[in-house]
């Protein structure tokens, strides 16, 4: 069921959490590890909350988020899990960490005794293997030196991890980073209690990067990775607000970037980029309308977009961006963009509707 059956809502998301759901045992059944989602960016722009609680009935370890804020939504949405906080610990942060219970990520040695000398609780150390964004690079013989040091007494390392850069691309580079990355742990005082790396694309491959937990991500709202195929979790949609009949040599949209060439029927629909309709999708992108295909014409706009209809449709008639015959990865590659960017993009004034995962 819906959580919103307001016919006149103008624009929407409808999330199926059971395909969320279904998605994550794929990745469960093929990695053969134990899951830690991530739902940082608000659930992928679905919303933290709902999707934590369906994932729930599967038994993840725990959560990943990227900022203390989104961990501290999750414990008002009810989460007792433990959740990793993904963006590296800053020293200035203890307290929000210990407020909410977080799990910190390590990535340098200031933070690792800044942590340590606060008795802040689990950690993760971060292993940069080649992704250079966080973490002590691998190589890095020093900074490892004085960091075995540090580690050999910490009781509260909980585990280690690097990041993939390259895992749905590039079997070799991926190669190359668990190779780094386990000869790095060999070299450390003792092993923790769980090792990561797989994203939704390695731990699509099966069970060579699985290690003891996987980090799901785009994979179980929609997304493809790693060759694999996943349910439609996201459907994007307006409706139609207006109908009018332009003669040829009529623009539409600022710019005036698509004339009609001919006497053309033009339906406006109720979305926009400030909901999550890349602009980029100008005179360019399709949209679903009575089970057809729209062509989008002239610019999309902050609050609408113009579509030119195959055949007779109504105001009122609902328009679907992503999740139908477009699907989201259909979209993002026309938006010349990712399907991540497109989820997360949703405005804030699109509602989620989430249909019941039982």
């Amino acid at each position: 069921m819906s959580t919103n059956s307001d016919a006149t809502a103008r624009a929407w998301v409808d999330v199926d959490l059971a395909a969320l759901i279904a998605n994550a045992k794929t990745i469960a059944a093929l990695s053969r590890s134990r899951l830690l989602p991530m739902i940082k960016a608000n659930g992928y722009g679905l919303g933290a909350g709902p999707v934590a609680r369906a994932l729930e009935s599967l038994d993840p370890w725990g959560y990943g988020v990227a900022t203390p804020a989104e961990g501290g939504q999750l414990r008002t949405a009810g989460i007792a899990r433990p959740i990793i906080v993904f963006t590296p610990f800053q020293p200035n942060q203890s307290e929000q960490y210990r407020q909410h219970d977080l799990r910190a990520v390590i990535g340098d040695l200031d933070g690792l005794r800044s942590w340590l000398a606060t008795n802040g609780g689990p950690f993760h150390l971060e292993v940069d293997t080649g992704m250079a964004r966080s973490g002590i690079r691998w190589d890095d013989a020093p900074a490892w030196d004085s960091a075995r040091g540090l580690l050999s007494g910490a009781g509260s390392w909980e585990g280690a991890f690097t990041h993939f850069h390259s895992a749905d691309s590039n079997s070799a580079a991926t190669d190359q980073q668990w190779q780094r990355f386990q000869l790095l742990l060999g070299s450390l005082p003792h092993r923790p209690p769980t090792i990561h790396a797989a994203n939704s694309a390695a731990a699509l491959r099966g069970t060579a990067y699985a290690a003891d937990l996987v980090r799901p991500g785009i994979f179980l709202y929609g997304g493809g990775a790693g060759g694999q195929s996943p349910l439609t979790v996201a459907r994007l949609r307006g409706r139609v607000i207006g109908l009018r009949t332009v003669r040829a040599g009529d623009s539409v949209s600022y710019d005036a970037t698509w004339t009609a060439e001919r006497e053309t029927v033009i339906a406006t629909v109720s979305l926009g980029y400030a909901d999550g309709v890349p602009r980029s999708l100008s005179n360019r992108g399709l949209v679903e309308i009575g089970g057809r295909l729209a062509p989008i014409v002239g610019r999309v706009t902050m609050d609408m977009l113009m579509v030119r209809p195959p055949e007779a449709v109504a105001v009122g008639d609902v328009a679907t961006v992503y999740g139908g015959l477009v699907s989201l990865d259909t979209a993002a590659e026309t938006a010349r963009t990712i399907s991540f960017e497109l989820l997360t993009s949703l405005g804030a004034r699109v509602d989620r509707r989430y249909a019941d995962p039982t």
